[in-house]
């Protein structure tokens, strides 16, 4: 396994399962020191466990990322616990709110905002001063595919995710001359237990979903992980300010 995180602090958040887990055992395993932000404090804490288990570094801050407090005590949390952080995954989020635009009520529409939106920018607010105070580094921002394209049902979802890019095309433009890279992740379905809660539920959702993709599958969270920690790391160095996708060739239709 390479060590290209050596000496590297990462945060990440939705970092309790699913994807966010994911690259936090990858990064991790590549030499990284993880803090990892999450609603679920035991989850959380078992993943922290685990990495140390390896051998890893690794801690939990209970994080609710549609509060800036939390957010900005996160990030203090990795300067504070290990001196410095170098990148950041903003990976929560979800989708609240399902139906016809003219069915959503307004709190729907602000909780899928809130979640996927404004706990981004909270996240670049406080992670780019830090990254500015180590030097540079990268910051990935997940907006999936439907922040690239539409889907019927979830609006305020693709709402969301399309300001993400929007989001992360801005900022990468402001940070670019402090040496910071900031890029949107576009990801197809993944196997992870979100989905599996609700649209791959059963073999009837999971075959729809996969059908959606070209490859004819989705994808498993360890894929993601290996394309997130490459552009986090200073292998991707002249990447900045790009809506990147691994989807199975979903957004290629």
């Amino acid at each position: 396994m390479s060590t290209r995180f050596a000496d590297k602090v990462v945060l990440i958040t939705g970092a309790s399962s699913g994807v966010g887990k994911a690259v936090a055992l990858r990064v991790a395993a590549e030499g990284a020191a993880v803090v990892l932000g999450a609603r679920g404090k035991d989850a959380g804490e078992q993943v922290a466990a685990d990495i140390r288990a390896a051998g890893g570094r690794a801690l939990f801050v209970a994080t609710d990322v549609t509060v800036e407090e939390d957010v900005a005590r996160l990030t203090q949390a990795a300067v504070t616990e290990y001196g410095r952080l170098d990148a950041a995954f903003n990976n929560a989020g979800a989708v609240n709110a399902f139906g016809p635009v003219s069915e959503i009520e307004e709190s729907g529409w602000r909780a899928d905002l809130e979640l996927n939106l404004t706990s981004v920018f909270y996240g670049l607010r406080h992670q780019v001063p830090a990254l500015v105070a180590a030097g540079g580094g990268a910051i990935l921002n997940n907006a999936s595919n439907l922040g690239v394209v539409g889907m019927g049902s979830v609006a305020p979802y693709v709402a969301a995710k399309h300001g993400v890019v929007g989001l992360t095309r801005a900022v990468a433009l402001e940070a670019a001359e402090q040496g910071i890279r900031v890029n949107a992740l576009v990801s197809g379905a993944i196997d992870t237990p979100a989905f599996r809660s609700s649209m791959g539920a059963t073999p009837e959702g999971e075959a729809a979903i996969a059908a959606l993709h070209p490859m004819g599958r989705i994808s498993r969270p360890e894929e993601i992980a290996s394309f997130c920690a490459y552009l986090l790391s200073p292998e991707a160095s002249f990447i900045t300010g790009a809506a990147l996708a691994i989807d199975g060739g979903f957004t290629a239709r």
